[in-house]
């Protein structure tokens, strides 16, 4: 049965032995040797190939095209592969966890788990990949790695909110990144503890990154995290130590920078030789936007196909999404940023505008990567007349339901009211997503196969698909060789349509 860890801060004065610390019991769930589920070790496969999926569609955006400039800047042997470079093309590990971090990123379109805080737990899996290889792991060390890294991230995420505080949700990814790792190698729990420690220490930021005209930092700052707790591995590894205690000292995580020094927090956390399922509680994504879009997508497109005169904004006077606190405030009109009824707002922003994400979906009946977001389709009249008609409204109930921790009740959607110019009022609600565990279509492998299919098409050859998708389905039994094989290779030509822009690390170069 799992167990409640009760996190509270601790003056300097009143000693707290290591052993009840929270990054220690952290670094004994990441060092106690359990084998994975086979149910596990199926979803852990589908977010391998989901990875796969997003950072292919990604290889010749800005983001990924600087940031693999910057890997590739680091050659290193062994050393880890990049997305979209040959195998043999491998770059330091910290700097290949970066590019393929960011890859991953970049379109906002991998899983997710929503709890106390957010979280896409699939950026754990480029910084425990690229360790792997440059470590000449098995698929198995992979396989657990992963899992470990899940675990964490989300029994960080149920409990500890760093949105309240204006904190990035990344404050969890660095400690769950270095577990994994930790796992990985089989490090002992002293090692693990240390490199927990500086991965969080390191990777604290404030939420402005999300807020406002986002910037291309959005897809940057996870992979950043990644990197940084690859390098805080290789410290504890040196024997560096680590600020301590890091979430309980009065100067530490919780008393500076979240609920302050009277706060408390129970964690709860797997028992001893007890199974890591908490990639079981987490869901990807169908379309490529905020998790809390997903539904709303769906029961927008629907809309749309079935009441065409409502994508009309002359036949429309109002439109009130009621829904939970998160999605009000976050992609809502509750933020109070303008830039999100903005049609010369970037990519990263419209993706946090879930006024314009409506709209589009409504109007088009479906949701696109690319087309969706479109300079051109953000800026069309009949589009703008329409998405400055719809606000946001946080439902107590949908915020009760968002917070629930029944799988069953927990919730991610909302109601829509549509006033239209006749005075008719249409109304419709989804609770989850249509690819949700519980949704009309849930995701299983072969949905997983095909976004990796699409999304890969025009930028990986035939061959390349059926290469990955062969190794990814076998990662249990993989050799440390074929680890090294598991990643994709950008079809001839297609990085050479893009410049990638220099930096820092070609200054003085011939």
């Amino acid at each position: 049965m799992p167990y409640t860890h009760h996190l509270r801060v601790y003056p300097s004065a009143e000693p707290l032995k290591r052993s009840d610390q929270l990054a220690w019991k952290l670094a004994e769930l990441a060092t106690d040797a359990v084998e994975p589920t086979a149910e596990v070790t199926d979803m852990v496969i589908n977010r391998v190939i989901d990875n796969a999926a997003v950072a292919a569609a990604s290889l010749t955006r800005g983001p990924a095209v600087a940031a693999r400039s910057q890997a590739q800047a680091h050659p290193y042997r062994p050393g880890a592969t990049v997305s979209g470079l040959a195998p043999e093309a491998t770059s330091s590990p910290e700097w290949a966890a970066w590019a393929n971090g960011v890859a991953v990123r970049e379109l906002d379109f991998h899983d997710t788990f929503l709890a106390a805080e957010y979280s896409h737990p699939g950026d754990n899996i480029p910084p425990i990949l690229a360790v792997a290889q440059h470590a000449g792991c098995t698929g198995r060390d992979l396989l657990r790695g992963i899992v470990t890294g899940y675990e964490i991230q989300v029994d960080l995420v149920r409990t500890i909110s760093l949105h309240k505080h204006k904190i990035d949700h990344v404050a969890h990814l660095g400690p769950s990144a270095a577990a994994g790792i930790g796992t990985l190698l089989g490090l002992d729990t002293e090692t693990v503890f240390q490199a927990i420690g500086q991965a969080l220490h390191t990777t604290t930021a404030t939420r402005q990154s999300r807020k406002g005209q986002i910037s291309t930092w959005k897809a940057h700052a996870p992979a950043f995290a990644g990197k940084l707790a690859v390098e805080a591995v290789d410290r504890a590894l040196r024997g560096q130590t680590s600020p301590e205690p890091i979430y309980e000292g009065e100067d530490g995580v919780v008393a500076w920078l979240l609920d302050g020094p009277d706060a408390a927090y129970d964690v709860m956390l797997p028992a001893a030789g007890e199974p890591r399922t908490g990639i079981l509680d987490t869901y990807t994504k169908e379309h490529s936007a905020e998790y809390q879009a997903q539904a709303i997508i769906d029961m927008a497109r629907a809309l749309g196909n079935e009441r065409p005169e409502l994508r009309d904004p002359a036949n429309v006077q109002s439109i009130v999404l009621h829904t939970s606190h998160h999605t009000h405030y976050v992609i809502g009109s509750g933020a109070n940023d303008p830039q999100k009824y903005d049609p010369t707002a970037s990519r990263e922003t419209l993706d946090h505008s879930v006024p314009y994400i409506f709209t589009v979906a409504l109007q088009d009946g479906g949701w696109h990567h690319v087309d969706s977001y479109a300079p051109e389709r953000a800026q069309r009249p009949d589009t703008v007349g329409l998405w400055r008609k719809v606000t946001t409204a946080e439902d107590p109930e949908w915020t009760r339901r968002y917070h629930s921790t029944d799988p069953a009740e927990k919730a991610f959607g909302g109601r829509v009211e549509i006033t239209l110019t006749s005075g008719e009022v249409v109304t419709r609600e989804i609770a989850v997503a249509d690819a949700h565990p519980l949704g009309a279509r849930p995701f299983a492998r072969a949905n997983y196969v095909e976004k990796f299919r699409t999304l890969a098409a025009g930028v990986l050859e035939d061959a390349e698909i059926e290469r990955f998708l062969g190794l990814a389905e076998r990662l249990p039994e993989l050799t440390p060789a074929e680890v090294r094989e598991l990643t994709i290779v950008a079809a001839p030509g297609v990085l050479d349509t893009v410049t990638a822009p220099t930096g820092l690390f070609e200054l003085g170069r011939a």
